[in-house]
């Protein structure tokens, strides 16, 4: 067995998706606290998913994620890291996989969220998480977390790279205004009335992108939540599609452009939410639309993590 005494256990961590369609209906009783869905509410997700081809591929782009920061960390410092997953509604879950790596001898944890804007709803979560796993092993391990990335230059770089040159592609084939969209999910209003930061967290990507391109807000960009959760609570807005349909309303804009700078890989809320649904919709208002790319495994932000860990241990 190797000696871990000195080596820091990295919990890599990200909301988890099925692997199979044999385990969506699993997956969603889940993330509705062990209550089963519907079958009307059970069709409907499985429906969206065959939409996008059966199954999502975040799995896999997860597992790469990991693979790229394991191999970013080791070029800053080789045998010191290991990234392990640890999953909200997927094996394996948070606290099992910060506590085998204190079982594992591991010196110190540090948690990184696959989720740029801090909000004690995901981040803050995710981190109690990690940090049940060391008291379930009841021990002491030292846990650190990076909790927000929202500001990131390698993550703002990518971004407005991507972003520009689709502006200018979309610019060039219409003579009327090009609205940029940045989203991420919506949460419950409740949770930004007590103070949550998650709204400004949006807002200071969203203005450094702008920045790199001298955008100006409400001219050229503005905010919009995405995906809100189907409950009778009130979720924060304005949604991307009711966004979409002023925009064609006016009759004053070519087309939009989302952003979804709040993913970070294509899953069912960018594949289905985005390149279907709202896609289909600024059609019928008769706006062209795009948006940016995810990050994925992207290198330079894998790199730009990496070192956010390692100012940690």
């Amino acid at each position: 067995m190797t000696d871990n005494a000195g080596r820091v256990g990295v919990v890599l961590m990200a909301y988890g998706t099925p692997r199979s369609p044999e385990e969506i209906e699993p997956y969603y009783t889940d993330i509705r606290r062990g209550r089963p869905p519907t079958p009307e509410a059970l069709a409907d997700l499985v429906a969206r998913y065959d939409a996008i081809g059966g199954i999502s591929p975040l799995a896999k782009l997860t597992e790469d994620q990991r693979d790229g920061l394991q191999a970013a960390l080791d070029e800053i410092e080789p045998d010191t890291y290991h990234v392990t997953l640890g999953l909200k509604h997927a094996d394996p879950k948070v606290e099992v996989a910060s506590a085998e790596l204190v079982a594992a001898g591991f010196s110190k944890l540090i948690g990184l969220v696959l989720a740029p804007h801090y909000s004690s709803y995901s981040i803050g979560q995710y981190l109690d998480r990690t940090r049940q796993g060391v008291v379930d092993a009841e021990a002491t391990t030292p846990v650190a977390g990076v909790e927000s990335w929202a500001v990131e230059s390698a993550f703002v770089d990518f971004i407005a790279a991507d972003l520009g040159e689709r502006l200018a592609t979309m610019r060039a084939s219409t003579e009327h205004p090009v609205r940029v969209l940045f989203t991420a999910h919506s949460l419950p209003q409740r949770i930004i009335d007590a103070g949550d930061p998650y709204p400004d967290e949006l807002r200071s990507t969203a203005e450094a992108v702008a920045a790199q391109l001298g955008l100006a807000e409400g001219d050229d960009w503005t905010i919009a939540w995405q995906s809100a959760g189907r409950t009778p609570e009130p979720w924060i807005g304005p949604d991307i599609l009711e966004v979409i349909d002023e925009l064609g309303d006016g009759g004053q804009h070519g087309g939009v452009i989302v952003s979804a700078v709040g993913f970070v890989a294509d899953h069912l809320e960018v594949l289905f939410d985005l390149d279907i649904e709202a896609s289909q919709r600024a059609e019928q208002v008769g706006l062209a639309f795009d948006r940016t790319a995810c990050v994925n495994d992207e290198p330079s932000i894998m790199a730009a993590l990496a070192r956010r860990v390692a100012d940690l241990a």
